[in-house]
């Protein structure tokens, strides 16, 4: 997926850096800034002086247990852990390097009882440190905030909500597609006023990650210090070229890939007639229950990605585009002038068209103009297109809006062998 880019802008509801209500992070910070003096850059390079340190900061850590890639002898990235039991402390230090030297060195703490991250440090190839971020959590132990600090590594620079509340509003009515994402930033006016609600006025939406009704746009599969913002500028197109859309945003089940029949089964409960999905990986495993929970629901379009590994997915199969299903339209990138897009995937069986989907302007997490590019956005167009089409055509089945988007395609101008199956879509946005 394209990431979008992290702001450093308060997004919080009214909230001031100033006024973050405070956090247990103390013995964090005080581990933190001692241990990147006392490993940085020697106890990298030799884990077993760490606890030969002698200082009182590191009594009671265990021997650091060290995790080596590479060639045997010059590894390329090294992971030490060391825990303290006592304090409840996980310490790990992450290190890659070239020949030249320290890439970037990275300095975590995590609650071991609960497996919490609590605050990472992250320092330059010279270990100056260069970026410190904490998790704030509720008294109940969810997630609120994401801070980060300046320099000093005490003065908050900003705090974003990591899964606020979702303001009450009126349903807008139009034709339901729903968006299984990394979830949407509901806070954004631009994209509120789109949501679909009950007749109370709460959101119609799903987090089948943290299992809540807060699809707040963040993927932290990789890392919760730098959460992925994926789904609120794939939504920003779809909203722009369909802004007569009832949208509902589903945050994706990574953590257990078996949920994906639960969304399903809440984008078919809402009335969707469409749903894009912007997803895809190499592990079929991943998709068994999307496949099972689609083929029970041939009313509902699926609009998949086909990824941005430049590969042909009839020879390696991304998932779900490779599935093969019916109900399912999978889309790729193409610049402006019908060739496929550098980076994207395509299939000739595989991948049915390609649409121009490299810089386009998309409104980002933090509610700013950005530019995007790859398959992912291609979802959003092709969508959105469908979803203009069944306002015009009620009637119209999935497979009736499948065959009329099929339709509009034509010959592209790739030299060569064709690369996916019905051509390219030279503006997916028009209705003619």
């Amino acid at each position: 997926m394209v990431l979008a880019a992290l702001g450093l802008t308060l997004i919080a509801e009214g909230v001031e850096a100033t006024n973050v209500p405070a956090s247990p992070e103390a013995a964090a910070r005080e581990l933190l800034t001692k241990a990147v003096g006392l490993i940085c850059p020697h106890g990298i390079m030799t884990p077993e002086a760490i606890s030969r340190t002698g200082d009182r900061l590191l009594a009671g850590f265990s021997a650091p247990a060290v995790h080596d890639r590479g060639p045997s002898g010059r590894w390329v990235q090294r992971r030490i852990e060391l825990e303290n039991s006592a304090s409840d402390q996980r310490l790990s230090v992450s290190a890659s390097r070239t020949s030249a030297g320290f890439r970037r060195i990275s300095f975590e703490v995590h609650a071991i009882k609960n497996n919490r991250p609590v605050m990472l440090v992250t320092t330059d190839g010279r270990c100056e440190p260069a970026i410190m971020r904490s998790i704030r959590y509720t008294s109940e132990g969810m997630a609120e905030y994401l801070v980060e600090y300046e320099a000093d590594l005490e003065t908050v620079r900003f705090a974003e909500p990591l899964n606020p509340r979702v303001p009450e509003a009126t349903d807008p009515g139009g034709v339901t597609v729903a968006q299984i994402d990394s979830g949407v930033n509901y806070l954004l006016p631009q994209v509120a006023q789109s949501l679909a609600r009950d007749s109370k006025g709460r959101l119609v939406g799903v987090d089948l990650w943290d299992l809540d009704d807060r699809p707040f746009d963040a993927d932290t599969s990789r890392s919760v210090f730098f959460p992925v913002r994926h789904g609120t500028a794939v939504a920003s197109i779809l909203l722009k070229e369909a802004p007569g859309v009832r949208l509902v945003p589903i945050r994706y089940p990574r953590p257990d890939m078996s949920r994906m029949a639960d969304a399903v089964k809440f984008a078919a409960d809402a009335g969707a007639d469409i749903v894009a999905m912007p997803l895809g990986s190499a592990n079929r495993g991943d998709w068994r229950a999307f496949a099972d929970a689609a083929r029970a629901h041939r009313d509902i379009l699926f609009v998949v990605s086909a990824g941005n590994d430049d590969r042909d997915i009839d020879d390696v199969p991304v998932y779900p585009a490779s599935l093969g299903l019916a109900n399912v339209l999978t889309v790729t990138s193409a610049d402006a002038f019908g060739r496929l897009a550098t980076g994207s995937n395509w299939g000739r069986k595989s991948v049915d068209v390609m649409v121009p989907a490299e810089r386009l302007e998309v409104i980002d997490h933090r509610g700013a103009r950005a530019i995007a590019s790859g398959s992912s956005y291609a979802v959003p167009r092709v969508a959105a297109l469908a979803a203009r089409l069944k306002k015009a055509h009620p009637g119209w089945t999935a497979a009736d809006l499948k065959q009329a988007i099929l339709k509009r395609a034509v010959a592209p101008l790739d030299r060569g062998p064709a690369r996916v199956a019905s051509g390219w879509i030279p503006n997916p946005s028009q209705d003619h």
